[in-house]
Formats: structure tokens, sequence, C-alpha cells
């Protein structure tokens, strides 16, 4: 006999693709309530056809946040335990069994695995914790976009936290996040002294390749109270480095890259970052040096932050290579080979092996 009551609540728009998928993950609830914020698909169809308690509200003007409260507002006033997903995500079967174990009477958070980013062979590269299971009348979701729960409730707040439960992200990469950066902005505007979402805005203006925006916020971010977690701070750091690298800036983009690593050594990022700048600029003992530091580094840290390119086969790839033009042909060979275990069909690593090996000969 269960414990609790637990509903699954959700945000959607035009993703009947994930219906199926989604729902089969979350039968482990005892309820399914999604508010759709405006398909013209079929999603609101194919989920109703499979149980799922489907409200349809058009949120103007569009923030993550108040969709987010309209979405938990859905659910019963006797749910005991909430578990907010999307439907581009899929539980690890046995997550309700997982929950009902670990949660008791005084639990009002609970953060478990995430693995934002799988490859195709469904090896997580991304993993980090999440926590978005919690209790009902605790929590209100704050922020237009990068949204997270705020606790609220009137007890203090206790957390757990597990490994037992693992939720796999799959999504549309294809998906237009075009409303991030002036929900972002707007984000900071509203609250100029959070750090995270600085962050996020000077990560965004990166991205669209604004490069000085990207810089000034990023220091902006650097300079906060509140921003203290080395992890992100090495990020901003990094992030500054690629926008001067961008701008041809490179003695700026090694100044930025040395801040990192001494900001974070024991992550793999910086490292590569600045392998990956000496590469293009083709100082490969450089390059051999800096991959060889990070691949001293085993440890995975369980963080957002992790670049895919950290933990790929790329420090093999840009090793073997410069290896190559150092004239180490043995050294070369064997990094390209451990680079293509990881790619198998990858044509240039193919390419480049035959070419090393021949040189052997």
């Amino acid at each position: 006999m269960k414990k609790y009551k637990v509903c699954v609540y959700a945000i959607c728009k035009n993703e009947e693709q994930f219906v199926s998928r989604w729902v089969e993950s979350m039968q482990e609830a005892d309820e399914i309530y999604v508010l759709d914020t405006g398909s013209s698909d079929h999603t609101r169809k194919k989920l109703r056809e499979l149980g799922v308690h489907v409200k349809k509200k058009i949120i103007k003007p569009w923030r993550f946040d108040v969709a987010r409260n309209e979405s938990l507002k859905l659910l019963p006033k006797d749910t005991d335990i909430c578990v907010c997903t999307d439907l581009d995500e899929v539980f690890v079967k046995g997550w309700r069994d997982n929950l009902e174990k670990i949660w008791d009477q005084n639990t009002t958070r609970l953060s478990y695995n995430y693995n934002w980013y799988l490859d195709e062979n469904n090896n997580p590269k991304v993993n980090f914790y999440i926590e978005k299971i919690h209790t009902l009348e605790d929590y209100t979701w704050t922020h237009p976009v990068h949204e997270v729960l705020t606790y609220i409730g009137r007890k203090k707040e206790r957390k757990k936290r597990t490994d037992a439960i693992t939720l796999n992200h799959y999504p549309d990469r294809n998906k237009s996040r075009g409303s991030y950066l002036p929900l972002l902005e707007l984000s900071v505007q509203e609250d100029p002294n959070d750090d995270r979402n600085m962050h996020y805005l000077g990560r965004e203006y990166m991205y669209y390749q604004k490069w000085n925006e990207a810089i000034d916020t990023l220091i902006k971010h650097l300079s906060l109270p509140r921003a203290v977690w080395k992890d992100e701070r090495c990020a901003s750091m990094r992030f500054i480095a690629r926008c001067y690298k961008n701008l041809n800036r490179y003695d700026e983009a090694r100044m930025w890259l040395d801040k990192a690593i001494e900001e974070a050594p024991y992550l793999r990022d910086p490292y590569i970052e600045r392998a990956l700048l000496e590469y293009q600029l083709e100082n490969w003992e450089a390059v051999k040096k800096y991959c060889l530091q990070a691949l001293e580094i085993n440890h995975h840290q369980k963080t957002y932050i992790n670049e895919v390119f950290s933990w790929d086969n790329t420090v093999y790839d840009i090793l073997s290579i410069a290896y190559y033009h150092l004239g180490e042909i043995e050294l070369a060979i064997k990094n390209v080979e451990i680079a293509l275990s990881m790619d198998l069909n990858n044509e240039r690593l193919k390419k480049n092996l035959d070419i090393l090996l021949s040189l052997k000969k």
C-alpha cells in the first residue's frame, strides 16, 4: 500500500512527439496534471486519451515561473508529494518506490540524479542533481526563465538527496530558445543581485555572439557578493575567455583561462578550454601540457557546469594531433585509438589513424 499521494505536474506546448513516452514514464504517480500553454498540434488530445488531466491557459506575457505556478495549482489539495517534470524527460523505472522509501513526513524537497545530456549510446555526459520533487504548500516558482523553486513554508525547510532516482533528458535539439534572452534580461532587471541569472545572462549574450556584452555581464557576475560558487565562477571566467578568443584577443583569453584554472583546479573544463585555445593557435607543446593536466582529473563533478567536450573524446583527439606535430608518433597513435574507441564511426579519426600508422612503417 502506498504511503503518500504522488502527483506529477508539467507545462507543455506542441510536444505531441513526447507524449506517449512521457506518460508511460510518469504512470507510477497517482495522478498526472499538465498545463498546456497553447499547443496547435495534438498534444492535448493525446494526453487526455492517456488519462492525463489537462488544462489550457495562455500566459501573456510569457514567463516560465508563472506557467509553472499555474500548473502547480492544478494539483489536488491532498497531494503529499509534487513531482515537476517536462515532457522531454523520462524517469528510470522504479522511481516511485524509491521515492516512497526515502521520503518521510518531515521532508519538504528531494534532490535526485538528472542526466541533462546523453550521447547516442545513452551514456550520460552532463549529470547533476536537481530538486523538483517537493511538498505542495511550501514552494513557489520564481524568475521569468531558468526558474527555480523558492521555499515559502513556515517550518524549517528539510531537504534530502538520493541517487536511487534518475531522470533522463531527451530534448528536441532543434527547439528554439529565442525567448530566453529577453526573459533573462527581465530576470536580472527584477533582481540585479541574483548571481545565478547574471551568469546565465552573460552566457546567453555569448551564445548570441554579443562578445562585449557577454564580457561585461560575466565580469559583473564575478563581482556580486553572492557569486561564491567556484564552479560557476570558473565557468564565467571560461566564457569571458571564449569571448576574447572570438575577438582575436588571445592574451586576454589566456589570462582569463588561467584565472579559471586557479578558481577551480579540480574541474577539467578550464584545462580543456586552454588546450583548445592553444590548438587553434597551433602551440602544440601547450596543447600537450593542458590535455595531460586535464586527464589527471578523473572525477566527474555532478554539476550542470560541466561541458560535454570535457568528457567526450575531444581531449584524446587534440592530444593525438599535438603528439603528431611534436613527432611523438607512438603516443599520437595511442591517443587517436582511444578517441576512435569513443566514436567508432568517425571517419576523420579513422583517416588520422591510417596516416599515423603509415608513418610508423
